[in-house]
This record gives C-alpha cells, structure tokens and sequence, in this order.
C-alpha cells in the first residue's frame, strides 16, 4: 500500500455512546444516560439541531493547552458504568474535559483484536504504552492477550485496575505499571523482551512519575524506534495515534513504515473520526499509523 493511500477509520455509534449532533466548534454526546457539550474546533460547520440539551457542558479556560471547567445544567453523578461488548468501565466529568475514555479509539481496538484472534491459540503478549484507564488494555485482555499496561499516572493505573474488576476481569493476565513510557521501553529493550503488539496513545505533552518530560515532537521517534526492536518477524501489529498536534499523518506513516521496512507487512496511516447520528457527518479526532504483519 502507498502511504499516499491515506485511510479514515470511523468509530460508530453504539449503545452506550454517541455523536448527537456537532457543529459551531462544539460537540453534543451521549455517554449513557448523560449527555454533555464539549469544545471541538473541528466542527466549524452549522449544527444539524436547532436546540442542544445536555446534562453538562465544559467550558474551556484562556488557556488553550488546557483548564476550564464542567457547568452541570442537571445533576451528574460522580461517576456511572458504560460498556462496550464484554468491557465495562467508568465514565467520569474529568477535568480534562474528556469523560475518562476515548470512544473514536474503538476501531482500533477492534482491529487489534482481530490481530490476536488471527494468531489462533498462542495468547499473544501486549504492551499498551500510555494506557490512560484501560478500557483498550481489557478489550484487547478479552480477546485472549496478556496484557502490560503502562501509564505515567498512578490514578490512571487505579482506575484500569478498577475497570478490570467491573469487567469481571480481575484475574485477567494483566500487569498495571506506574511508569514513565520511555522509560519502561528502554528497559524492555535491554531485558530482550519482545512483544506480538503495541499501542501507543501519547499525549502531546506529559510528565513522569518522576517529573520526566514528554514533548510529542522531540520523544516520539526514539519511542518507536524502541518500539520496533521489541518487535520480531512473528509479532502481528502496532498501532500509533496521534491527538492535539500539527502533525500529519503522512508524517507518522512514513516513520513507522522506515522503521518496520525489514519486518514486511503492511503499513497503514489517515484520519480517525466518529459519526454523527443525526445526519451521518464525520467528524475527525485523530491521526494514526499503524503497522501489521500479513
């Protein structure tokens, strides 16, 4: 495939979320039983609803890396169960005006597992780099992989473990790990560890357990260098994205696909977006590449 060949992958709706409506730099979503607003400068188009109702709407602070607050117009409890397929987790009003996990991520997740189920019955071991709460560490768990997660939070790594016990998946072959990304990679490679996948979700810029810094632009291409040689011509997948940065797609795919060249397989990069229900727009979140053995 020719990197040119750019893909759009498209998280629909399901029962317990939802694209309502978008539009005026704003997104209108259902989470359940609650409905919230929240800022999307991607959606400069007019609104399909001339009235939006939801239960919360964040209201973002001067400050465009970040800070705003949740206005709930009705009561929202702290914190209510949602599920996808066998997965079921929290869903919260987080302060970083996301509620706790990213919904257009399921298509990947639902490719990875397709990767796995295709090795048969060899469990296939997983290192989910910046893992956040887990719900793509159990999906992938459900599917028969053994599971390392890792993420630089402590309540992040709390909350997957909290996620896993909703689930009924407390005795899943999963291992929580505190610890910076890079950090943990680099020992992977020195232990000769290999892995049969990766994902890795990293934010455009973080701090370690540690006080470690992580700025997309500089630390990504040694992170997925490291990433590959934890890779071998048996593993099956690994799948970047990409959220909040001026960078392409192209870029990544082109990254990814110089990394992998010995491996063979194919390498995909595009868009990734969600649905809307009311008039079936497409609605883009983010950018990946992703990389798969044939």
């Amino acid at each position: 495939m020719s990197l040119a060949d750019l893909r759009t992958i498209v998280a629909e709706p399901w029962a317990d979320w939802g694209l309502i409506d978008s539009g005026d730099g704003q997104k209108w979503e259902r989470y359940g039983a609650v409905t919230v607003v929240r800022p999307e400068p991607q959606a400069m188009w007019a609104p399909a609803l001339d009235e939006w109702s939801p239960d919360a709407t964040f209201v973002p602070g001067s400050d465009e890396e970040g800070g705003g607050r949740w206005v709930q117009h009705r009561p929202v409890p702290p914190s209510w169960p949602l599920a996808r397929g066998m997965v079921r987790f929290h869903a919260s009003l987080t302060p970083f005006r996301h509620l706790g996990f990213f919904p257009d991520m399921a298509p990947q997740w639902d490719f990875m597992r397709s990767q796995i189920e295709q090795g048969g019955a060899d469990a296939a071991d997983v290192l989910n780099l910046f893992g956040y709460t887990g719900v793509g560490t159990l999906s992938l768990s459900d599917a028969g992989a053994r599971m390392v997660h890792v993420d630089a939070s402590k309540k992040s790594v709390e909350g997957g473990r909290a996620n896993a016990m909703l689930s009924g998946m407390g005795d899943k072959a999963i291992r929580w790990i505190v610890d910076d990304a890079t950090k943990f990679t680099a020992r992977e490679v020195r232990r000769a560890r290999r892995y049969d996948g990766i994902l890795l979700d990293p934010p455009k810029f973080g701090r370690g357990p540690e006080g470690e810094l992580w700025r997309l632009e500089e630390h990504l291409a040694p992170l997925l260098a490291d990433c590959r040689r934890l890779l071998d011509a048996d593993s099956r997948f690994l799948v970047l994205t990409v959220y909040a940065v001026r960078m392409s797609a192209l870029a990544i795919g082109e990254l990814l696909a110089q990394l992998t060249a010995d491996l063979g397989g194919t390498v995909e990069c595009g868009e990734m977006a969600v649905r809307e229900e009311s008039r079936g727009l497409l609605l883009p979140t983010a950018i990946f590449a992703r990389w798969s053995h044939d």
